[in-house]
């Protein structure tokens, strides 16, 4: 090819390439000078989009679809009734890490639910009853448990302490006659309960635990002569002792009206069952759903906790790893994930005062994100649960 037709080949690029940079620049200049019409420029094109609004977050990604708020910020004096929050901890557990990651990874599991959508099972959307707001992660440290667990303790308490939006006819379970939020914990392993129990206490009272995983997390601390720590040193809380600390503070209902549901783990010691009778608490085996059923279940739970106020703590692995494999310390034999949901179905009425769900490490999940999802779905529906009744006598 000569060189003079490179030259007109060249020439006319140069036009083109012109040409088209004066048209984008006519169109950003003509976007510029008018009002966009967003509503429709960003219209749902199939049944399944969701259609905008400008009230909308899109692209954030909140528990449910929640609305982000910075409860502890600008929008601090924005009311609610639940606020979910993060509490990304896993520094006092025993086998596995990661479920720092754990808010997040639910939040990615739940971005098919909608705190708006109709819980067909439950019969009820969340929000004809309640204000729910994501308010993101407590900034918890990763140096110092003592440290972390205060930072949430103190988050927890802000939340607990305002004025719910709603009120509702009766007398509030409070201790102080008023409607205050509730909250739901995403874990974090699950030392995570005790800061959020003495919250929940500081507001409502002792109240009842409906325990719902595969150990018993009731073991007391023990000094041994030959220990790590020195006679002067505490023992510090851990993932499996927190309710015994629970029990020793008083935050735990009497005559144990406490239970744990899924239990399979091994034991040190035939003694551990009396320490965890001690501690409040009556048991629920895994193994009971071949004889009982999930109605069994629900029964003996609603026998134990009775009207009291009832807090909800759910360690994933009350789930079989079959259908839930990313938790720190698994156990063959678990329950369902459609077991779960029908005992949940079951306690439609308890006084729900908050909830967590822990122990979700993420990097142990399959590439389904099926824990993550499951994860969320009980999140879901223990939301459903706080919506079908209000927290009065």
């Amino acid at each position: 090819m000569s060189m003079s037709s490179l030259a007109v080949i060249l020439s006319l690029t140069l036009s083109v390439v012109a040409q088209q940079q004066r048209l984008v620049g006519t169109t950003l200049s003509s976007l510029a000078n008018q009002n966009v019409n967003f509503t429709h420029v960003f219209a749902a094109e199939s049944v399944l989009a969701e259609s905008w609004a400008e009230t909308s977050w899109n692209g954030l990604t909140t528990f449910a679809r929640a609305g982000p708020l910075r409860c502890f910020g600008v929008e601090s004096e924005t009311p609610y009734d639940v606020a979910v929050l993060g509490a990304p901890f896993d520094t006092a557990t025993s086998f596995r890490p990661g479920a720092r990651f754990g808010p997040n990874g639910i939040r990615q599991g739940s971005r098919r639910l909608g705190v708006d959508r109709i819980n067909v099972p439950m019969k009820i959307r969340v929000t004809d009853h309640l204000n729910v707001v994501d308010c993101g992660d407590v900034p918890m440290v990763y140096t110092d448990n003592k440290v972390a667990l205060r930072q949430l303790e103190q988050a927890n308490a802000a939340l607990l302490s305002k004025a719910s939006l709603r009120a509702y006819e009766g007398k509030s379970l409070a201790k102080d006659g008023k409607f205050h939020p509730r909250v739901l914990t995403l874990g974090g392993d699950h030392t995570i309960t005790l800061p959020l129990l003495r919250g929940v206490a500081g507001v409502y009272g002792p109240v009842s635990v409906i325990h719902f995983d595969s150990h018993l997390d009731t073991w007391a601390p023990k000094q041994t002569e030959d220990g790590p720590w020195l006679p002067d040193e505490e023992i510090p809380v851990s993932h499996g002792s927190y309710f015994w600390y629970a029990a020793q503070e008083g935050l735990l209902a009497p005559n144990n009206s406490n239970i744990h549901a899924g239990i399979r783990g091994a034991l040190s010691s035939w003694e551990d069952y009396d320490n965890d009778y001690e501690v409040g608490f009556v048991i629920s085996h895994a193994d009971e759903l071949e004889e009982i059923g999930w109605k069994g279940v629900v029964q003996k739970i609603r026998e134990t906790v009775g009207d009291n106020p009832v807090y909800i703590s759910l360690d994933i692995d009350v789930i079989d790893p079959g259908m839930a494999p990313a938790t720190g310390t698994p156990e063959i034999g678990g329950i369902t994930t459609r077991e779960i949901k029908k005992i949940l179905q079951g306690l439609s009425g308890l006084k729900i005062v908050g909830a967590d769900i822990v122990e979700v490490a993420p990097g142990y999940d399959t590439q389904d994100e099926i824990t993550q999802i499951a994860a969320a779905n009980i999140g879901w529906d223990i939301l459903a649960l706080m919506a079908k009744t209000p927290v009065v006598e």
